[in-house]
């Protein structure tokens, strides 16, 4: 198994049916994965044992942490500790995130899809 993968090359996880896919990719102590919501998809409010960190990079996220609710756009980061609730919705055109978490994430048991093109980076 190669240790340099194109994201391309991930067959996406069905997080929540037709509006939000993730690709992951992870390590021995980390997750790394690259998110896709459709417009207006919620993530509900949840909380896990993992620390997460995250980077808005196309459209927008109106994310709540705690009791900090923000809209971020391209740029925005979060932070969340491990243990605290938190929860985020797709803005008018979607959005598409980075977000690592660590310790790795062995809770998700989203189906797995067919491979398709990732909506980011695009072509070319």
């Amino acid at each position: 198994m190669s240790r340099l993968v194109d994201l391309a090359s991930i067959p996406p996880l069905e997080m929540r049916p037709g509006l939000v896919h993730a690709r992951r990719i992870e390590g021995e102590r980390i997750t790394m994965a690259v998110f896709e919501l459709q417009r207006g998809a919620v993530v509900p409010e949840h909380e896990h044992p993992a620390e997460q960190m995250g980077l808005c990079i196309q459209g927008q996220l109106t994310f709540s942490v705690g009791e900090e609710t923000r809209t971020l756009g391209p740029g925005g980061t979060w932070n969340i500790p491990s243990g605290v609730p938190h929860r985020a919705e797709a803005g008018p055109q979607g959005a598409i995130a980075v977000e690592v978490f660590s310790p790795i994430r062995d809770d998700w048991e989203a189906p797995l899809l067919p491979l398709q093109a990732p909506l980011w980076p695009g072509e070319g």
